[in-house]
């Protein structure tokens, strides 16, 4: 192999490694986002894996007579904490899209790495270059599955921060224009402002659907939410009502003869999976996920939910 080939094999070799303290870092500071227990396992596995490819990255470095940078894993640690601190004012799935595009990285130059292997007669490198291949496109592969997951309204495997989800709501609202019918709206107020005080001290300040909604949300009770939508939906404004009740669905506030499972409160965990996995809607999924965290709060339920859509999500972008 001549001297330039060497030169960027090792330049690759060092970029990779770089790039995996990070992976680690970004894996590590992900698990307390984590839905499940399951998922924070495998976070926290991902974690490991990245450490053991980052020692095997090493010793291929030396096996080339390179000298591994000792600043690396501070850079990775300090590019992971300010793409942290970064994303909180991104929306949730910008935030994922940083990751992936982390992984598409990782994945390319592996993948580069290999033909350089190749080239250079270097087995063992190549052999690691395949383990780095397998391990990107598995995690580009799951990232992918969360990001259809939140496409398709979750629960994904990871969860919003605060700051995440307010930054969601705002592009929504920017980006979303307000479709409703005005006159079917007007005819909800009125009638809704002769509902309990909460809601009428609630509507008598702002006339806006996507007001309605939120307001809604946050400041009346749930027994005022089931009013309001029952209301708006008698009235005509029936996209008032559907925000309303997906405000329902998503606070776990449905009443137990709406949800898509018959008798769900009566089933135990293994029964409650087993009718978990008959679903096919994610808005269906959704729903079970909302109450089940709300009430009883079963995390193998909730894991299996979690599963659930995740098969779902995995059909609708084609991963196997």
């Amino acid at each position: 192999m001549s001297t330039p080939d060497t030169t960027t094999l090792l330049a690759q070799l060092r970029t990779v490694l770089d790039l995996t303290h990070t992976e680690i870092q970004v894996a590590e500071t992900r698990v307390v986002q984590a839905r499940t227990d399951a998922v924070r396992r495998e976070l926290s596995e991902n974690a490991a894996n990245g450490r053991s490819r980052a020692e095997a990255i090493d010793a291929a470095i030396r096996q080339l007579g390179g000298v591994p940078e000792l600043i690396g894993p501070f850079l990775g640690r300090a590019a992971a904490v300010v793409k942290a601190l970064t994303e909180q004012a991104q929306p949730f799935d910008e935030a994922l899209f940083g990751d992936l595009a982390l992984e598409h990285q990782l994945l390319d130059r592996a993948r580069y790495i290999k033909a350089l292997a190749v080239a250079a007669g270097e087995s063992d490198i190549e052999n690691l270059a395949s383990r780095l291949i397998a391990a990107h496109s598995a995690t580009v592969d799951w990232l992918t599955t969360v990001l259809a997951e939140d496409a398709l309204g979750g629960p994904a495997a990871l969860r919003r921060t605060p700051l995440q989800a307010a930054a969601g709501a705002a592009v929504r609202l920017v980006q979303g224009p307000v479709t409703w019918s005005a006159r079917g709206l007007d005819r909800a107020l009125d009638t809704v402002r002769t509902t309990p005080p909460a809601l009428n001290e609630l509507l008598s300040r702002g006339a806006r659907a996507g007001d309605v909604a939120v307001k809604t949300l946050t400041a009346s009770r749930d027994a005022a939410l089931e009013t309001a939508e029952q209301v708006t939906r008698r009235e005509g404004a029936g996209g008032v009502a559907g925000v309303i009740h997906s405000a329902r669905t998503a606070t776990g506030v449905l009443e137990p003869g709406e949800l898509p499972i018959d008798d769900y409160d009566e089933l135990n965990v293994t029964k409650a999976a087993a009718a978990i996995q008959d679903l096919t809607e994610p808005g269906d999924v959704r729903a079970i996920v909302a109450y089940e965290e709300a009430h009883k709060n079963r995390h193998s339920v909730v894991s299996a939910a979690q599963t659930r859509l995740a098969a779902i999500a995995q059909e609708v972008v084609g991963i196997d």
